[in-house]
């Protein structure tokens, strides 16, 4: 071995995990000679350095995990740094996250780098070039998730990453925390039950995330639970935007029919459709009741304050944040059962929800 190689090429790694092609990790030298380039080549690659063909990156990335390398920790020098990563940010519900994870980075000495990846459910490959350059503690991905080369891209440089408020199912291996959605779409919808509601519309979030389609099951099992119909009609698909729930809002509560009373599955909708019931003379909750979902502090503000659930959005970036920092302390040898953390959502109770106009 020549001084200019890397501290990597020197042993072979005393993980013994399996999953390379002989039973046994590969040293970068090994990938090296198979992949025909030299071992800094290999170490560029690793360490996300933009100097490499994309030809060599991509051959060389596919015996990285045809080997299942995993860099040791102790040789991996680590940024002081947390990354988290959001599908969006553009609102109040985004602050609270980036709250937790700052409160959490901050005791331990770390700054957050943030990004966002414009909507997608998965950051784009350049993100994880950069990720992989910029080596921090840990990622915290944010209603978004990533493919199996970013996976394996993190995994090999010991870079430990966790889901929060995963849109999918985020795979078994994989460490997620969320909230009880389920049960916060059923409290939300018996509450309504309860004072007297029977028509109660829905404004659910994208059906391509997990904690929207469990609001929406929650709001069904409350109405079977309680003997009502499940009426596909009361019920509309939005985004999680504010100029989605007045959109649909209006149309809801601009029915001859209309419900009376709206479950919106975020609390961003649940304001859009109180825009949209004064621009059609209806009170709130004289002749239309409102719940939302997350209990922001805007919630608070607004008049007639809102009835939602409260999601522990601060609380779960703080877990999230914690668990990312103590799976990069983990020795690389574990392989530790994925972790599945909910926190509990609870119904908080204001003056937007009443019992139903008298006919």
């Amino acid at each position: 071995m020549t001084p200019s190689e890397p501290a990597e090429t020197r042993t072979r790694s005393q993980s013994g995990e399996p999953g390379g092609r002989s039973g046994q990790t590969a040293t970068l030298a090994e990938i090296a000679r198979e992949a025909g380039v030299s071992a800094p080549t290999v170490s560029k690659v690793l360490n996300g350095r933009a100097d490499v063909a994309p030809g060599t990156r991509s051959r060389v990335e596919e015996l990285l995990r045809a080997h299942g390398y995993r860099r040791r920790r102790a040789e991996a020098a680590r940024s002081p740094l947390i990354d988290l990563v959001f599908h969006e940010l553009e609102s109040a519900w985004a602050m609270e996250v980036i709250r937790g994870v700052e409160n959490v980075a901050r005791d331990a000495g770390l700054s957050v780098v943030l990004s966002e990846s414009a909507g997608r459910l998965t950051p784009g490959r350049s993100w994880a070039d950069q990720v992989a350059a910029r080596r921090p503690h840990g990622v915290v991905l944010v209603l978004s998730g990533l493919d199996e080369s970013q996976r394996a891209l993190l995994t090999s440089r010991s870079i430990p990453f966790v889901v929060m408020d995963p849109a999918g199912d985020p795979g078994a291996d994989v460490p997620s925390i969320g909230a009880t959605n389920w049960q916060g779409g059923l409290a939300a919808t018996r509450h309504l039950v309860e004072l007297g509601h029977r028509r109660i519309g829905a404004i659910s979030g994208p059906p391509q995330m997990m904690c929207s389609r469990a609001r929406m099951d929650g709001y069904r099992a409350a109405l079977e639970t309680a003997g009502l119909p499940v009426d596909p009609a009361l019920i509309m698909t939005g985004d999680f935007h504010h100029e989605t729930g007045y959109r649909l809002g209006r149309e809801l509560l601009g029915r001859p029919d209309r419900p009376t009373a709206v479950f919106a599955g975020n609390d961003l909708q649940a304001l859009g459709c109180y825009e949209a019931a004064r621009e059609l003379g209806l009170r709130v909750p004289e002749d239309v009741s409102m719940v939302g979902f997350d209990d922001l502090p805007v919630a608070r503000w607004v008049g007639p304050p809102l009835t939602t659930v409260r999601q522990p959005l601060t609380e779960m970036a703080e877990a999230a944040a914690r668990l990312v920092l103590e799976l990069g302390r983990a020795p690389a040898v574990e392989s530790p059962t994925a972790t599945r953390i909910e926190l509990a959502t609870s119904l908080v109770v204001r003056a937007s929800t009443g019992a139903p106009p008298v006919p």
